[in-house]
């Protein structure tokens, strides 16, 4: 089920007006908010379900046989165990295929017949955010950080709607302790949530729709017979297609959460004003990379075992980071690039810590070199995780350096003026939307309504006709 559809809007409403009918009664409101989440979840299969209650119980023994260890050993064994289980169903439905058929590939390389079976299984909607919100929750009541709940708890905080097929990768002691909490409708943020949900229709609906079918979608297909500005250009389109499809989906779901009384953490902050990779990952999609720090990077060893451990440490982090994305090489290997992008950047900051590379230079034109830079390898990334294949990225990296005797065909005003939103809206004083959100927040009802009414209307009537599905629902 796609938020910007009559079908959500339908649901929403229900699931709107019965959670707050219910809110006074915690046994009633709990039954009706996990029904309404299987009930989201189901729409695209209703066999997804097992799998996520399946999840869900596993993660759930394992939290409460790791907090009946008392000793280190058996806590560190039921964790390993409980991890195990837990992203067991993640391993089959999204790898198995791509180890099967990379060990068969190799075996005949070596001469040998042996192959393994080869199970076409489909890849279940959200399945890689909420195994890992599920690691959160075993591993955090293996550091103590947080208790074993309830049943009703780890049900609802796994299947949560807003969240659950595209993030934000929400951790326990964000969520959970919310539902304990009373909530009144009269302190709801409307103007924030309905900012967010607007905002988010429009970078999804308008931008990101619009620069797929006119550019993106055609450059990729065929990069062969693009021109270099073509494929220049179509590498910006989608590296702002992609910010706005993803970053436009946790907008709507933040504001749903919000106008049911929750608040989800922030998952984007003007990425493309990052000054370097280092920063870029402290900006893009903030609850993965945080989840890939703080259960990956750092039970890894993090900085404290040398520097050759560090950058490790740090291409193992972000080549699973790939992977966690796709079970392709493309992702390995755009997993790869930013590993070597951050390993090359800590290397140059422990030099200019030891005095032997001077500090960078200051200054506006220094700053925008420098964002240009963070943003061109960030593109070149993106060309590996848009592709098809590992060729078809080579090929439009190889169009923008032998292309430019080809005709230009997709690159239009509405292209660029599209790109210039996408890219120009990071640019804007931090402090505008928050005067807009203000001046929202004191307007009567009435006129609030007609304004996001109006909103609606225009995004309707300027976003292509029909809405494709966010781009990370495949992940």
């Amino acid at each position: 089920m796609l938020f910007p559809t009559i079908d959500f809007a339908l649901f929403f409403l229900v699931v709107f007006l019965g959670h707050w009918l219910l809110n006074h009664d915690r046994r009633a409101w709990f039954a009706f908010m996990i029904g309404a989440s299987y009930v989201f979840y189901a729409w695209a299969n209703w066999r997804y379900v097992f799998l996520l209650a399946g999840v869900t119980a596993i993660s759930q023994v394992a939290a409460r046989a790791v907090a009946k260890r008392e000793d280190p050993r058996g806590r560190a064994r039921a964790v390993a165990l409980g991890v195990a289980a837990t992203i067991a169903p993640l391993l089959y439905f999204k790898y198995y295929g791509f180890f099967a058929v990379n060990l068969t590939n190799i075996a005949s390389s070596l001469g040998s017949r042996w192959s393994m079976p080869l199970i076409e299984a489909v890849l279940p909607i959200g399945i890689s955010f909420y195994t890992f919100m599920a690691i959160s929750y075993v591993v955090d009541v293996h550091r103590r950080r947080f208790a074993p709940t309830t049943w009703a708890d780890v049900f609802l905080y796994l299947s949560f709607f807003p969240h659950l097929v595209a993030g934000p990768i929400v951790r326990p002691d964000e969520l959970i302790p919310q539902f304990d909490e009373p909530r009144d409708p009269r302190r709801i943020d409307v103007a924030g949530a309905l900012w967010l949900i607007m905002g988010g229709l429009f970078k999804k609906v308008v931008i990101a729709n619009y620069l797929a079918t006119a550019i993106c979608d055609p450059v990729f297909g065929d990069p062969g017979r693009r021109s270099a500005v073509d494929a220049i250009v179509g590498l910006f389109a989608y590296a702002v297609q992609i910010y706005c499809d993803f970053a436009g989906y946790t907008d709507i779901a933040i504001g749903i959460a919000k106008l049911l009384g929750f608040e989800f953490p922030q998952n984007f902050d003007r990425p493309y004003t990052a000054r370097s990779i280092q920063e870029f990952w402290r900006r893009w999609h903030m609850t993965l990379s945080r989840w890939l720090r703080d259960y990956l990077y750092i039970p890894l060893g993090g900085s404290r075992r040398g520097e050759r451990r560090t950058y490790v440490n740090l291409m193992i982090t972000m080549l699973l980071g790939g992977l966690w994305h796709g079970a392709a090489w493309r992702f390995v290997i755009w997993g790869g690039l930013h590993g070597c992008y951050l390993a090359v950047g800590r290397w140059k900051r422990g030099r200019r810590e030891a005095g032997i590379l001077a500090e960078p230079p200051e200054g506006p034109g220094a700053r925008w070199a420098q964002r240009g830079c963070t943003f061109g390898l960030v593109c070149i990334g993106w060309a590996f995780f848009r592709a098809d294949s590992v060729e078809v990225a080579l090929q439009l990296l190889g169009r923008t350096v032998t292309g430019w005797t080809t005709p230009t065909e997709l690159v239009t005003p509405a292209v660029l003026i599209a790109i210039a939103i996408g890219l120009g809206a990071q640019y804007a004083p931090a402090g505008t939307g928050r005067k807009l959100r203000a001046a929202l927040g004191r307007l009567h009802p009435v006129p609030l309504g007609i304004i996001g009414a109006l909103v609606l209307f225009a995004i309707t009537t300027l976003g292509p006709r029909g809405v494709a599905p966010f781009i990370y629902f495949q992940f």
